[in-house]
């Protein structure tokens, strides 16, 4: 029986969907970009060039980028939906440089 591999050789370089918000301090501006199933954190370096903080692969493909801040809170949340069916919120861990997963619900698959 045979078994098929798929792997891609090259990372999607078109972004589908970008944020900005304060998602590691209360004055950092910082970009979320989504490039097919990867989210990246950007943040401007002194020469005002865009660095890459922190890229994640995700299991589906990326849909929606939303940001939105609790009352009191002091930096962003980030609320991405995926073709898999999912709503996830997260939270981006300064201290170990992951997105921390805050809630997950499903909502059905596309």
């Amino acid at each position: 029986m045979p078994h098929f591999y798929n792997m891609t050789l090259s990372k999607t370089s078109a972004v589908t969907c970008a944020v900005y918000g304060n998602f590691s301090a209360p004055k950092a501006q910082e970009i979320v970009v989504a490039r097919g199933s990867t989210l990246e954190l950007l943040r401007p370096d002194e020469q005002n060039r865009l660095q890459t903080v922190i890229s994640v692969n995700c299991f589906g493909l990326i849909r929606s980028l939303e940001t939105f801040r609790l009352v009191g809170a002091n930096r962003d949340y980030l609320l991405v939906g995926s073709d898999s069916g999912r709503i996830v919120i997260l939270e981006y861990n300064t201290t170990k440089n992951i997105f921390d997963k805050v809630h997950q619900e499903t909502y059905g698959k596309t």
